[in-house]
Order: structure tokens, then sequence, then C-alpha cells
């Protein structure tokens, strides 16, 4: 034995750094991640929240709340972390090894249920897999409520769902109370624009929803966008554990999100806003110039350039009555400023409208001191005359005719339109023009002979036809159009019944950002909508109850919601698909579409 021994024992250390190295590698760092392998796509997994939820008696000061899960977690967004009722301050948090530790900053209130939210809040350490949700529920009584509500909220124009408002409920009735205090029962919308408020009493709220801007809970209408509900809501939902509405849904599974109900929808609007002043000035020309309001509707006694009598001065207001465009019908040489003078009505510290004079000066920005005449342009010696025709819309349309300024003097006799046939016969055609009543720059043109493919259509306008307020003649101009010519394109026509009020028909691209053709209609109507490319298109009807042509937006403290809009619908789905080479017919009762939920 003593011989084994010592023939063996010079080998017992090397022996030794051997075994050493290997268990050092087997039992690496376990804070590193493993190189290789697959990629881990698990979200955590809660596995404990203190106090449980549905606890009675939590203290209203230095409450906290710990949610434990399987692995180590961060907080990737703090903002998701959301008390019912709300606080001033927003719920703080700490990370305590595997735990979240959520604390407020001040006393809850007695006797009251709350919920706290955590979705979208938390996600593991290493991949940032999201946790899913949770909501737990305690009170500082010794009762929990037991009802919840439900609902959507969408934006008014293109009745997209709004991710991240804000629906709060109050038990003060009074219209003031949105405006002053935070409600008594709150949640945020999903990306569907979905939310349910639960654990709340059983009684009657005013319900409303806000786009809320600074995250206070309380209306702002100066930056936020909001919604509410006609009358009064009251609960009649309770609170379950196997609830489809009160699941936490992963968002992309759109039968699991769709197939929610919803007691309450919210059409979320921009109020005009509540104060009233004169925002931007600018002078854009030599005789030209703009002002803009921050409210429509701007009320203005009178106005005046100074040293030119006020009946020289041209104003052109747009649709809102926000902003002004002005222009100086005299030849005289315009001073590098101009100073403006306008009396109008503007709100006060106190919230109250008086009138007031103001000066504003405008430099021509345009001008520099020793301008040269090689570096005045053509541009700034002529009456500048555009004309637009598309093919798609000039059956429709017809051709506009818009000036950069005003037209002083104009010999509209001398305007000519013809047509050219497939065999190049030239035909003189007859047309009318008409002003635009809300801009006095731009002209209709409206041939009146049946457009016809395979024809091209010339508007022509000749030299030294129009002289405007600057002096300046125009040059010759023309624009020549045809029907499109693609046997690919499609049409959809529209036959429309029960129309009983004015309503506003318009086609819209697929992500309803552009409006490509437009009716304003109050008898029954075909409406039809040629020249389509293969593709999908969204049909928004908007009822239109002052008759205005536009859309107008609601008033809260007038209860008046904005103007109804709904969207033709296509196996659930605002969009309507067009194939090539087809003309598609689809009838349509408007009294009874409007009317349906």
């Amino acid at each position: 034995m003593r011989k084994i021994l010592t023939r063996y024992f010079p080998l017992i250390p090397v022996a030794a750094v051997l075994l050493l190295s290997i268990f050092s590698h087997s039992c690496a760092n376990t804070t590193q991640a493993p190189r290789g392998g697959l990629k881990d796509t698990i979200p955590p997994v809660l596995v404990k929240v203190y106090p449980k939820s549905g606890a009675t008696g939590v203290p209203v000061k230095g409450a906290k709340i710990e949610f434990t899960f399987n692995e180590y977690v961060v907080v990737k967004e703090p903002k998701s972390i959301y008390l019912s009722p709300p606080q001033k301050k927003s719920p703080k948090f700490k990370i305590k090894g595997k735990s979240v530790i959520v604390y407020f900053e001040e006393d809850l209130l007695p006797d009251l249920t709350y919920t706290l939210d955590v979705t979208g809040a938390i996600a593991d350490n290493n991949e940032g897999n999201f946790f899913p949700g949770f909501t737990t529920v305690f009170s500082t009584g010794e009762a929990i409520d037991s009802m919840f509500i439900t609902g959507s909220v969408y934006d008014c124009n293109d009745l997209k769902p709004i991710k991240g408002a804000t629906v709060m409920l109050y038990k003060d009735h009074r219209d003031s109370a949105v405006f002053l205090q935070r409600p008594v029962a709150s949640a945020r919308t999903d990306d569907w624009g979905y939310f349910a408020i639960r654990n709340i009493e059983d009684t009657l709220y005013r319900a409303y929803a806000i786009v809320d801007g600074n995250a206070n809970n309380i209306y702002d209408p100066d930056e936020d966008r909001v919604a509410f509900i006609d009358s009064l809501v009251r609960p009649v939902n309770v609170v379950g554990d196997s609830i489809p509405e009160l699941m936490k849904y992963d968002m992309k599974d759109t039968l699991g999100c769709l197939s929610r109900h919803s007691d309450l929808s919210f059409n979320v609007f921009r109020e005009k806003p509540s104060k009233q002043l004169l925002m931007n000035k600018k002078r854009t020309g030599d005789r030209s110039a703009y002002i803009s309001f921050m409210a429509p509707g701007a009320r203005i006694d009178s106005l005046w350039f100074k040293g030119f009598p006020p009946e020289k001065v041209i104003t052109e207001f747009n649709i809102p009555n926000d902003s002004l465009l002005l222009w100086i019908n005299d030849s005289r040489r315009m001073p590098d400023t101009l100073h403006l003078y306008v009396k109008y009505w503007k709100t006060d510290s106190l919230g109250v409208l008086q009138p007031v004079t103001e000066n504003f000066p405008l430099v021509d920005e345009n001008r520099p001191k020793g301008r040269t005449r090689r570096e005045v342009t053509h541009e700034d010696t002529t009456c500048v005359i555009n004309l637009e025709a598309t093919p798609e819309n000039f059956s429709h349309d017809g051709i506009i005719m818009e000036f950069n300024d005003p037209p002083f003097l104009g010999y509209f006799d001398s305007l000519s339109f013809k047509s050219i046939n497939p065999k190049q016969v030239e035909q003189k055609e007859m047309f009318t023009i008409e002003r635009d009543s809300l801009n006095l720059r731009r002209y209709i043109i409206t041939p009146q002979v049946k457009i016809q493919e395979g024809y091209d259509y010339v508007f022509k306008v000749p030299h030294r036809v129009f002289k405007d307020i600057n002096g300046h003649w125009n040059d010759s101009t023309d624009v020549k159009v045809s029907l499109p010519k693609d046997e690919a394109l499609s049409s959809f026509t529209l036959n429309l019944t029960g129309v009983n009020e004015k309503y506003i028909v318009q086609m819209l691209d697929e992500r309803k950002s552009k409006i490509l053709r437009e009716y304003v209609i109050d008898s029954d109507k075909s409406l039809l909508f040629p020249y389509l490319k293969k593709g999908k298109y969204c049909i928004r009807i908007t009822e239109d109850i002052n008759r205005n042509g536009i859309v107008d937006t609601g008033d809260l403290l007038k209860h008046r919601q904005p103007e109804k809009v709904k969207f033709l619908k296509k196996d659930d789905k605002d969009a309507i698909e067009i194939p090539e080479r087809s003309e598609i017919e689809q009838a349509l009762d408007v009294l009874k579409f409007m009317k349906d939920n």
C-alpha cells in the first residue's frame, strides 16, 4: 500500500487541478445567459401577490402591493401600472429580487375598493418577454365592490379603436366634475380600444373617455380629446373568475379580443378650444398676409392696414372661421413693414370674451434690402393661375382654376374649352364657370357636354386675360385631360334609399387617410365611383345635421355629440374589395343603416 501511494502521490496535485477545472466550467455563473441554445420566448409567470387579490382592511398609509414572479423581471412601461381610482401622483415601484413592489406616494382613501393593473408593464430580465397582465383588487374597508362595466373607444372620424384612452366614471353627475375632479373608477383601453372597469359600486355614474395628454386623469379641453355617454349608466355585470371580458388576452388573438362584449361605446372628438386669441400672423407677399386664431368662430369687428382705407382690404375666411387671408387692393408701392390693426373678441384672464384692438407689424421677409432687378423672378411679376383636372374625377369635379392672389380684372369670355375626338377632330364646347363661395381665388369650370372615353379635353386661359391685385397680368396656360383608358379599371355604384336628411358620402382609400370622391346628398340617389384600380376602399357616410357640408365636432357642456359617422361594412370589415374589370352595385337603406348599432 505504501508503495502504491509513493508511486502515485506526485500525480494527485495534477488530478486535483484537472478536476477543479472541469468542475469550474460545469458551474458557470448563473447570472449570465448560456451561449447557444433556444431563445427564451416564455413570459414571466406570476407566483404570488401580497396582499392577495381580494384582500380587505388594507391600510390607507404606507400600503404596498408585491408581485413575485418565477424569474427576474424589469418594469419596462411604468405608465402601464395603473391604479383605479387614480391618485394625483402615479404609483411608484421598486425591484426586489424576483418581485416588483408597487407603492403609493399619497394615502389611500378609507372604505374604498381599489384595482391595480400591471398589464403591459412588466417583462423578463433577459429577453424582454412581456408578462401578459394581471389586475389585483383590494379594499381599505371591510368589503369588495363586485360590479363591472365594459366598452370600446373609437375615433369619431375614422372609427378606429383608440389605444391608451382613459375611461372614467363619476358619482358626481354635474357637468363640471370631469374638469375638476378625478374619477371614482377608471381604466385604460387596450390595443383594440377595449376596457373593463371592474370591482365598482352598484350605482349610477356619468361616463367619459379622454385621450389624456398629460396623464393627470382630469379633462383639459385645450389638450385632450373627449367622449361622453348621453345618459347615466349603471353596471349590470358581476365580477367572476371565468368571465371572458375580464380575462387578459394576447392582443394578436383577433377572435378572442373581438368576441368580448361592450356595454358602452365612445366616439372621441376634439372640442373647439375654449380660449380665443389671435395666435399667428405672417406676411406672405408684397400685398398679402394671413392671421389665424386659437378657436373657430373668430369674431372680428374691424381690421385695417395703417395708411390704407379699409375698403382696400380683401379678406377670405376659411370654413371654421379660424384663419383669415388678407390682400391690399392698392397699386401703390408697399412699405417694407405693413402695420395691421385688428379689433376682435379675445378671451381675458377670467375666461370672458372682451373686445380688444391689437397691432401686428408684418415685415416682408422675401424682400431683401438692395434687391436687384435680376433677383426678381418671373412669378414675382405674373398673375399666377393654377389649373387642375384629374382623369379619375374629371367628369365629377370638372376643372379647378385657382389664383395665387385675387384677380382684380378678368375677361372670362376669352376662356376656351374644346374636345378632340379619336380622329383628332376638334370641337368647341360649352362650359360654365362659378366662383367657390368659400375661396374667392378658386373657380370651378364645369363642361356642358357629356364626357366620353377616348376623347381629349383642353381648357385654355389666353395671355393677359386676368390682372391680379398686384397689377400683374397672367401668362397663357392650359390643361389637357381625358378619361382613364385602362381596361382593368372597375366601378362601384351605391344605390341609396331612405335619405331623409343631408348626408356626406365619401370614398376613401383603405387607410382612411385620403378622400377619393365626395357627394353631398339630401334625397335618394345612385352614386357612381368610377375608374377604380384593384384594391380596397372605404365608404364613409356622415349625418350632416346642420347641413353645412362638413363633419362637425361635439360639445361636452352642450351635450352635443360629434356628427354621426358610419362605414359601409363587408364581412364585418370597413374596407370593400374591388376586383379588376368589374361593375359592382350595392343598395343601401340609409335611414336603417345609420340607426343600426
